[in-house]
């Protein structure tokens, strides 16, 4: 097969163009072909013509005005029922055909603009660097990305594919039909379209629960953006690599958590409205940020509403009755722009410090920044939408922090109060004096009385302000302890997402003992949820979800009753010839322990090269970079540089997944530097592949002699051979982190967990 993938800048090396993103023109394209392929581009075909020496000339219709990036053609022998994948895999493509239906019908109506093709297929492509691409009218997709098997597939799987179709679909009016006019806003249509994920799905698919997973993206960007390496949301770019770089977690996770921001303090109505006003307004031209802040102010006084819709008219008739002062504590009509610039043109964001005095709330704001340098934090100012809740009311309370510093006050003295409600803001919160003692005093005795976000939101904060010397260690550990009973999925894996990192650090250093006492601490904390999961597929996604991580973490760290459960399965799945069928949810826990034997990995790579179910692939994938056989681990990245047996698109996963395992860390850290050079032709300097790689490979060392020798290498090379690119000052940023904070908290957390050891074995007495 050949497939096309233009953007950014390689549409010019396929025919010669104005390649940039504002030169939007029509595009006819033909195609010859042996009989034995078909092609397909974004029109529909209009005519085959037979051409001398047996060969055929298929002509496409003439495209909408659109950028050369859209472009696309594919020439195959693929097979199609409006979702083109190789033949042997035909019979997976009926739920995303399903889902692709029901998403765009979704976008005709929240857009309130029809869709503007005859037609939209999807492909499936065997080996794809992109994870997947919005071409106008066909969209492209990894295999992984679409192709869903009703009995194999997990639900995971289904939210994964549920949400890349959705992200695609988005695209195809943000970003299609109204373009950016240059790269360094990329932001506007793949922070939309990471942000319409959740939108579409969470009206479209209430039974995947996507609420519950959305928070993991604003830490995921809160990761990047709190090191000095981090970029505005909009910023300056010039050249390929350049432009390659911004496909990063700022443009499109902290780019969708400021939309839902903005979101939640415009209202939904009013964010709809204007979202409609830009589209229509903008149709087949290119946009700057501005244009959308334009769009969304004033949105009742607009001359488009009169053909807008019944819903919207009503709710601008109702807004515009006099009822006070509107909900943000301002009578004067919403500046958008003065406070999103805030948000898209600086780096960073903002930590809000909290103090209770009484009824006065005395509030802070400053840069959030993991470094010794506090001159770095100066000069920034947020104009931020606050939110909070009390122990006196359940009434959610606004206000806009322009300042500095500012004071409000509460009706009635309060036991706690809590600030960015639901996390619906991007943005940091300390509580100074005796605030956190409050919220772990809730937390022990009634952690329900937050939501579940609500909770995770507080996990997350008070470990993140230990990096910066905020809060002491010991504090955040004492929250911790009320996790025994947590059940919810985003306070669950938020709180192995600050406790595990931790021991990831000791990992790869010389310090066994802290190291167990850490992860039996861990364990521990969540033995009784864990001996709660059932070994079956029930429950909602977010249940089902929850099951397959808790389970693949007790089989991890040997928990005894796991191990022997997957063992077992192990060996029966293995004396059935793998024809066995296991519940999904339990597979990767099963693979995992089953991948530890030299026997075990063997049959589990037999069954993976001849499996043709995507998703049961990529977890075999993962179980086997997890085993302690190191001459397996050495061979598998080898095999996925050389992209026959395992995927060339594969090996990045591999790579890091390898750099994680305690036996392959080294491993992976020698093969990037080894085939550096292979790596950066294949992937492309700046491509998000090659940073993901740089960065997670070495983000868990923290100490000075492994800072010299990544220093060592990265300083070795030449701006040809990526020595300008940012993943790099990320990578030593990281680990300079990392050794602060084992300098300031090794001691800390031995004495903590000494300690509550020794109370522990008091209580059993």
């Amino acid at each position: 097969m050949a497939s096309t993938q233009f953007e950014a800048t390689f549409a010019r090396a396929a025919f010669p163009c104005f390649d940039e993103p504002a030169f939007k023109a029509n595009f006819t394209i033909r195609i010859i072909r042996e009989p034995r392929h078909i092609a397909i581009s974004n029109m529909p075909k209009v005519k085959t013509v037979e051409l001398p020496g047996g060969l055929l000339e298929d002509h496409f219709d003439t495209t909408v005005k659109m950028s050369t990036y859209l472009v696309a053609y594919i020439v195959s022998d693929f097979l199609s029922i409006s979702v083109y994948a190789v033949p042997e895999k035909i019979n997976q493509t009926a739920y995303a055909l399903d889902a692709a239906v029901k998403l765009l019908d979704f976008y005709d109506d929240y857009y309130n603009i029809p869709y503007q093709l005859p037609k939209h297929d999807l492909a499936a492509i065997p080996d794809f660097q992109a994870g997947a691409m919005e071409n106008w009218g066909l969209s492209t997709y990894r295999e992984t990305g679409l192709l869903f098997d009703p009995d194999k597939s997990s639900a995971s799987d289904k939210l994964g594919i549920t949400k890349v179709i959705a992200h695609e679909l988005a695209h195809q009016w943000f970003g299609n039909l109204v373009t950016m006019e240059w790269w360094n806003d990329l932001w506007l249509k793949e922070g939309f379209a990471k942000f319409m994920e959740y939108i579409s799905l969470d009206i479209s698919y209430p039974e995947l629960h996507v609420d519950d997973f959305f928070l993991g993206k604003c830490f995921d960007a809160m990761e990047v953006d709190s090191l000095s390496s981090s970029h505005p949301v909009s910023t300056p770019v010039e050249n390929p690599m350049q432009i390659q770089e911004m496909f990063d977690d700022v443009s499109y996770d902290k780019g969708a958590c400021i939309l839902n921001m903005l979101r939640d303090f415009l209202t939904p109505e009013a964010f709809e409205i204007g979202i409609i006003q830009y589209l229509k307004r903008y149709s087949y031209q290119n946009t700057v940020s501005s244009h959308l802040w334009e769009s969304l102010t004033n949105i009742c006084s607009s001359d488009d509403l009169d053909e807008g819709r019944m819903k919207h008219r009503e709710f601008c008739a109702k807004r515009n009755l006099p009822s006070g002062a509107s909900k943000w504590q301002s009578d004067d009509e919403l500046d958008v722009r003065a406070v999103m610039d805030t948000w898209t043109l600086q780096e960073g964001f903002p930590l809000v410090t909290v103090e209770v005095r009484g009824r006065e709330v005395r509030l802070s704001q400053e840069r959030y920044l993991k470094t010794d340098d506090p001159s770095l934090t100066e000069g920034f100012l947020w104009q931020i939408p606050l939110t909070y809740m009390t122990s006196a009311s359940n009434t959610i309370h606004r206000f806009l922090l322009k300042t500095k510093t500012d004071v409000l006050y509460l009706p009635e003295e309060v036991d706690w109060v809590k600030f960015n409600v639901d996390m619906s803001g991007y943005y940091m919160v300390h509580y100074a004096g005796e605030g956190w003692n409050s919220i772990i005093r809730l937390l022990q005795h009634n952690h329900t009385a937050l939501s579940g976000n609500d909770r995770a939101n507080l996990i997350h904060n008070v470990f993140q302000l230990v990096s910066i010397g905020k809060v002491r260690l010991d504090t955040a550990l004492e929250l911790s302890l009320y996790l025994s009973r947590e059940t919810e999925i985003m306070a669950v894996t938020q709180g192995f997402g600050e406790l595990v990192p931790l021991y990831k650090l000791m990992e790869k250093r010389d310090m066994a003992a802290l190291e167990n006492q850490m992860k039996g601490y861990i364990v521990d904390l969540f033995r009784g949820l864990i001996d709660r999961q059932e070994w079956t597929d029930s429950g909602s996604v977010s249940e089902r979800v929850l099951r397959s991580y808790l389970l693949l973490f007790a089989c991890v760290r040997n928990y005894a009753p796991c191990v022997t459960k997957a063992t077992q399965l192990f060996n029966k799945w293995k004396d059935s010839d793998g024809t066995l069928s296991l519940p999904v949810d339990i597979t990767m826990a099963v693979f995992v322990i089953g991948a530890r034997t030299p026997e075990g990995w063997d049959f589990l790579f037999e069954k993976y090269r001849h499996s043709m179910q995507m998703s049961v692939k990529s977890r075999m994938k993962t179980a086997m970079t997890v085993t302690s056989l190191q001459d397996k681990l050495k061979w598998m990245m080898e095999q996925s540089l050389h992209g026959e047996v395992m995927k060339t698109q594969d090996l990045p996963g591999v790579v890091v997944s390898v750099s994680k395992n305690p036996h392959g860390y080294k491993l992976a850290w020698d093969f990037l530097q080894a085939n550096w050079h292979t790596l950066i032709k294949k992937f492309d300097l700046g491509s998000s592949t090659i940073s993901h790689m740089v960065t997670q490979v070495t983000n868990q060392y923290s100490t000075r002699e492994m800072l010299d020798e990544v220093r060592g290498f990265f300083g070795s090379l030449t701006e040809e051979t990526g020595s300008e690119m940012r993943c790099i000052q990320q990578t030593y940023e990281t680990i300079e982190d990392n050794i602060r904070w084992m300098d300031t908290n090794l001691p800390l957390l031995q004495a903590w967990l000494n300690k509550r050891s020794h109370k522990v074995a008091h209580e059993d007495l």
